[in-house]
């Protein structure tokens, strides 16, 4: 009899922490060596046999079953500005407690975090933390959210649901920062209980995801689209500009429209610069200009929020009305300065600006403050 899992099972950990995982099942013995399991969790469906281990080489069949070995496991612990994650329309200005793990579903050749992804031996040097401890943690150094972010949330999903679960019972907001290569069962249950999401759409077509990333592109943008439409999570995009990669015009035109169309004109863009870094050194770092040349494109295509990132360019990261074209929300890096909004509201015209807002802007600024949550 095959067996189908899809909510995790309420197992006790194993001696080394790991949990029998969600999202799987077994494969019949007919097609091919018995005790094999198929993981349904991201688009791979990797089918691994006894002591093998995914792609994001986190998830093992043990014994038939699926576990996540990495599960109550962080590489660190750090309470961030929220407009690094980066979200600028969520809480402006407010501390988010961040952690990750390693591993990752993804091989993007560009990865600035490759030394947590690509690390195997980072599993063992691990800190320990239950999701009961992150939402106290969090709520003891006033922050108004966690992160699950560094390396891709949705290879320990299991984790993270449970954190923000026990997070919303602390009154301490969810938030994920992923590429969203996840499958949709999966998709559903982990965005279900996440508060705000910044979705990285690497490129716009599925030969560069194919090239530099190891992955396809109609998974990410069916998550895009479940996101904005079936859920009450506020999105916010991540597109990193490659030079030579994924700076092709009518690519970004297609993208920017499709973004426009199908998530709706207020979801706020981030066009972020990259620099040489693991595996893709041959090309220089984006040049300004044509991050500046693709906000202009995404506004002409409908965008009312179109930021650039990794680049010191105040004018560019500041909020503006879509109604009077005044600035509500004023950016120097990571502090805030002027804030003309009344809740959700231009204090100028009274046109509503798409978000999650509080009754005032947080003051944490732009520090980065590692924190020690408990365990080994």
């Amino acid at each position: 009899m095959v067996e189908v899992i899809r909510q995790p099972p309420d197992d006790p950990p194993e001696a080394d922490g790991a949990v029998v995982a969600g999202w799987w099942r077994s494969v019949a013995a007919g097609s091919g060596p018995a005790g094999r399991v198929q993981c349904d969790l991201c688009p791979r469906q990797c089918v691994l046999p006894e002591g093998a281990r995914g792609f994001c080489f986190v998830r093992e069949n043990r014994g038939g079953r699926l576990v996540s070995t990495t599960y109550g496991r962080s590489t660190g612990f750090c309470i961030d500005p929220i407009e690094k994650k980066p979200l600028f329309h969520f809480f402006p200005g407010t501390g988010v407690l961040s952690f990750g793990t390693p591993g990752c579903n993804l091989g993007c050749r560009f990865c600035q975090n490759w030394t947590i992804t690509r690390s195997r031996r980072l599993i063992d040097a691990c800190k320990r933390a239950d999701p009961a401890a992150i939402a106290e943690a969090a709520a003891a150094h006033g922050c108004r959210s966690a992160a699950f972010t560094y390396n891709d949330p949705i290879i320990w999903a299991e984790y993270a649901i449970d954190t923000a679960r026990a997070c919303r019972q602390r009154g301490i907001a969810a938030v994920a920062v992923t590429s969203g290569y996840i499958a949709p069962e999966a998709c559903a249950d982990l965005f279900a209980t996440i508060d705000a999401a910044n979705i990285d759409l690497k490129g716009f077509s599925d030969e560069f995801y194919r090239t530099y990333c190891g992955g396809r592109l109609q998974p990410v943008l069916e998550t895009l689209r479940y996101v904005a439409r079936c859920t009450d999570c506020h999105l916010e995009i991540t597109h990193l500009v490659i030079p030579g990669a994924n700076d092709d015009r009518r690519q970004w035109r297609a993208m920017f429209e499709w973004i426009t169309a199908e998530l709706g004109p207020a979801v706020p863009l981030h066009l972020t610069a990259f620099h040489p870094d693991f595996e893709l050194t041959d090309r220089e770092a984006t040049p300004p200009e044509l991050l500046f040349e693709a906000q202009t494109m995404a506004r002409d295509a409908g965008l009312k929020f179109v930021y650039t990132g990794n680049i010191f360019d105040r004018e560019r990261q500041n909020t503006y009305c879509p109604g009077c074209g005044r600035m509500v929300i004023e950016r120097r890096g990571y502090q805030l300065g002027a804030y003309e909004l009344d809740g959700d509201r231009c204090r100028f015209c009274g046109a509503a600006i798409a978000g999650r807002f509080g009754s005032l802007p947080g003051d944490w600024g732009g520090r980065r403050v590692p924190i020690d949550v408990g365990g080994p």
